[in-house]
């Protein structure tokens, strides 16, 4: 909102031209015409699954290792004594302006500034339909009394799907840590929309298990 304008048809048509403009859009600008929505790009993974595994073919380096790269640089400059800035790599790690968005929250809770924040919490009721300890990402008033969910409408059915696939799979995900349960891992596995197919579930968890086993002793009983 701009003086009381909702400026969102004006950015979602500019958005759209240069969509379909681009001759490798991120998306597919029907998509986001029918949704009405700009999706986040980790649903990329998502609503381009094919597209995510074809650029795995050009690794090595894989996103992960350019970061172990990154973050070796990074740490080795944040050791600098005369250093006042932060590192110019540090636009390659990826979430550079998180420090900003966790200065501006603390800077409203300790001021008492009642603005309006996104963040992720227990959402206690403000979003029908969901479970109220479900954590959410959403608009939060932030004071110093502390962080209070806003009402929000739930998302609608071509999204409030694939968000409670993940969620069944975050659950089971903390009850397996938690408790060292296997069937609740393969059950995290087989609920995950990108998880293996049902007959590759087990020897995916074995795989995975065995690998980090020195760091699951709960899975492992006494040994």
């Amino acid at each position: 909102m701009v003086d009381g304008e909702d400026m969102w048809p004006q950015i979602l048509d500019g958005y759209l031209e240069e969509l379909r403009t681009d001759p490798d859009p991120a998306w597919d600008p029907r998509m986001v015409e029918v949704l009405d929505m700009i999706p986040n790009y980790y649903l990329q993974y998502y609503y381009h699954t094919d597209r995510k595994l074809a650029a795995q073919e050009k690794w090595p380096p894989s996103r992960a290792e350019e970061v172990i790269e990154i973050e070796a640089d990074l740490l080795a400059q944040y050791a600098e004594p005369g250093r006042t800035e932060p590192p110019g790599d540090l636009m390659k790690r990826g979430g550079a302006y998180y420090s900003t968005l966790a200065t501006q929250l603390l800077n409203a809770h300790y001021n008492d500034l009642g603005e309006t924040h996104v963040i992720n919490v227990r959402h206690g009721g403000m979003v029908p339909g969901w479970p109220e300890d479900w954590v959410l990402e959403m608009p939060c008033r932030v004071d110093r009394a502390g962080i209070h969910p806003l009402p929000a409408e739930p998302l609608p059915p071509v999204c409030s799907g694939l968000l409670a696939h993940v969620k069944a799979y975050e659950l089971l995900t903390v009850e397996a840590a938690v408790r060292g349960d296997r069937d609740a891992a393969y059950q995290a596995l087989l609920a995950h929309p990108l998880g293996p197919s049902a007959d590759r579930v087990q020897a995916v968890l074995d795989d995975m298990l065995e690998t980090n086993r020195s760091y699951l002793p709960q899975f492992w009983g006494a040994t």
